[in-house]
């Protein structure tokens, strides 16, 4: 009875300290996820996988809300709060981009926002679904590839070459003639 009584003790012990570090370390520093769906592709969840990718999402790189363009994010979504998501940052704050399908064929992406984008156009709901997306939805950015093991990967900023924001030379010529459009935040 002394041992389990010990035993007990000590499981106790360990689980009080335990739980608020594990809890911690989930709130800011990162954690790993599952990736679901099409809209990254093809850079997460290739077609010829029976399987999704593992990330690990870091929080603590996006404590202040620091992200640059090219970065894969999680967040939760403008639509559905409770649903998170995992976009490429396209634009950020005060650039202007050429927009795919978003109801404005030009869009300057107002202070605190930024475009995000899926990598398989046509299979995500994004920015060109709901507009700039406020930096206070971002939980972290996704680090590494880490399951499945053949794609162990650091995962490096990068943007499609005819997603890049417009040149200032471009911006200028599209606000002389008004199509360019600051949304209302």
């Amino acid at each position: 009875m002394q041992a389990a009584r010990r035993y007990f003790k000590s499981f106790a012990s360990g689980f009080v300290v335990a739980v608020p570090v594990t809890v911690t370390f989930l709130d800011y520093v990162g954690y790993v996820a599952r990736v679901e769906g099409a809209s990254m592709q093809p850079f997460l969840n290739p077609e010829d996988r029976s399987f999704n990718d593992v990330v690990l999402l870091n929080r603590w790189s996006v404590r202040n809300f620091k992200v640059n363009r090219g970065d894969v994010v999680s967040l939760a979504s403008p639509r559905d709060p409770e649903q998170r998501i995992i976009k490429r940052v396209i634009a950020l704050e005060g650039d202007t981009v050429r927009t795919r399908t978003y109801k404005n064929r030009y869009v300057r992406v107002p202070s605190g926002h930024f475009w995000v984008e899926g990598d398989n156009f046509g299979h995500s709901l994004d920015s060109n679904f709901f507009g700039p997306v406020s930096v206070g939805l971002v939980h972290a950015r996704a680090s590494h590839i880490l399951w499945p093991p053949q794609r162990w990967q650091r995962i490096e900023p990068s943007l499609p070459t005819d997603r890049r924001p417009l040149d200032q030379e471009t911006i200028d010529h599209l606000e002389e003639q008004g199509a360019v459009t600051v949304p209302k935040t």
